[in-house]
């Protein structure tokens, strides 16, 4: 790997890393500007001033913001990500189940929603201007324009209330049979599928036809390689760069979409403890479960730029 490659790699990554410490300052201020005093809703109206000035000391909200936010980066720069105001537990133990039951979520949603996009973005751009390529290109942009929450609603209505096929809610316990399992993760996933895969159709084709406009490729139809053999062979390997980029901001739309889904289908995932977090102001929950989407969030932008510096000839 040449110097040049490994600087830019590593001007990506010090790059992730500042974003990271700014947004974590962003979370940390954007959480405690919240309205309401957290010492107050914890005790209820009828408590006394006293009272709410010895919690406010204790929970050290007495203390300056400023403070209060580096004593809690040094807590997540050793992973201590605090202790719940509302339930006086360790808020890692509290995330600890949510996060497997979150990551299972996005995981069976990347694992149907990445191939199917790929296929049908590579189809499409391979048959470009054909009836099936308009027909996916409609399909996905009437998706796009419709919002995770409609989509959500929608499934609920079809699936649960007329079909009644599936739970309206995705209770996760404990799960003995495939039956049960699919019950559970149907109605989550097929909404994220939607919102996912409707974006990464639109990329993964824009990437493939822009690929295929090129010299080389039309060179080598003239040449006589078949419609299929010109895409998979000379034009997906030098689309790939930007195909990883577009599967990546799309699974980035998992961020907003598991907020979403898991509030609406009471599914037990991290962004619905954060959900419930907020209404009860407890702040080091919030604050842990904004970064751990953050983090996710900037994990998938790093490692697309980095494969896409890796995947270009000219680089290397």
């Amino acid at each position: 790997m040449s110097p040049y490659v490994l600087n830019l790699v590593g001007a990506r990554l010090l790059i992730a890393a500042l974003t990271l410490l700014i947004v974590s300052f962003a979370v940390f201020f954007a959480t405690a500007m919240l309205p309401g005093d957290t010492a107050t809703i914890l005790l209820g109206q009828a408590a006394t001033p006293e009272a709410v000035a010895g919690l406010r000391t204790a929970m050290h909200l007495d203390e300056p913001a400023f403070i209060r936010f580096m004593r809690w980066l040094a807590g997540l720069a050793t992973g201590d990500l605090g202790t719940s105001y509302v339930n006086n537990i360790a808020v890692a133990d509290l995330i600890g189940g949510r996060f497997v039951n979150t990551m299972r979520l996005a995981g069976v949603t990347t694992l149907i929603a990445v191939p199917l996009a790929l296929t049908l973005g590579i189809t499409a751009a391979m048959y470009r201007g054909s009836l099936y390529d308009r027909i996916v290109t409609i399909c996905t942009i009437g998706v796009i324009s419709v919002p995770e929450f409609m989509v959500a609603t929608s499934a609920v209505l079809i699936f649960s209330v007329y079909l009644k096929w599936l739970p309206a809610l995705s209770i996760a316990g404990d799960v003995t049979s495939i039956g049960e399992m699919l019950k559970i993760y149907a109605m989550p996933v097929i909404t994220l599928t939607f919102v996912v895969s409707a974006q990464m159709i639109r990329m993964t084709r824009a990437a493939v036809v822009e690929t295929i406009d090129t010299p080389y490729v039309e060179a080598a139809l003239l040449k006589g390689a078949s419609r299929p053999r010109m895409v998979l062979r000379h034009a997906l390997p030098n689309a790939v760069g930007p195909i990883v980029n577009a599967i990546a901001l799309s699974l980035s739309y998992l961020v907003g979409g598991v907020i979403i889904v898991e509030t609406i289908f009471n599914y037990p995932g991290v962004a619905k403890l954060m959900v419930d977090g907020v209404e009860t102001r407890d702040l080091p929950l919030i604050q842990s479960c904004a970064m751990i989407f953050c983090f996710g969030y900037l994990l998938l932008i790093t490692l697309a730029d980095i494969i896409a510096i890796l995947a270009n000839p000219r680089l290397r």
